[in-house]
């Protein structure tokens, strides 16, 4: 009765499960570029290291696979490119989230240091005004 409200698996060509495979496997590599013009709807990433470029044009859905010896560009079905795009904004989004958290921790680490200098310092003004107390107290004794 409800068959019509389960979602189909995602079934891909063998071309489009390579494409994929080898997406995913750029992705996952730190030295892989990801560049994104948001407005053009073009995803770009790169790997110097392995000579390899993909670009992806979101409003034609297309891909384009470069290497040092060719480039291909194919039109994709159009599930099949918003489910790479996916894979490139979340690892995008995730690299994102490491270069916050890392900024945060500096911040944090910074604030720290500057805490606890300004008690240092507040300790030592405090240290001087004592002595200068003691030492008006003990002239005033003597006189």
């Amino acid at each position: 009765m409800f068959k019509f409200f389960r979602k189909k698996a995602k079934v891909y060509s063998k071309i489009e499960n390579h494409i994929y495979g080898i997406i995913t496997e750029l992705l996952k590599v730190s030295s892989t570029d990801i560049n994104v013009d948001e407005l053009g709807g073009k995803y770009y990433l790169s790997n110097e290291e392995q000579h390899f470029k993909v670009t992806i044009l979101s409003n034609d859905y297309v891909i384009r696979l470069t290497n040092t010896r060719d480039s291909v560009a194919e039109k994709y079905d159009k599930v099949f490119v918003e489910d790479v795009l996916k894979a490139v904004k979340e690892e995008k989004h995730r690299r994102m989230e490491l270069v916050y958290d890392s900024i945060t921790n500096s911040i944090e680490k910074m604030a720290e240091r500057l805490h606890n200098t300004l008690i240092e310092s507040n300790e030592q003004e405090n240290q001087k005004v004592r002595r200068l107390q003691t030492k008006h107290t003990k002239d005033k004794k003597a006189n």
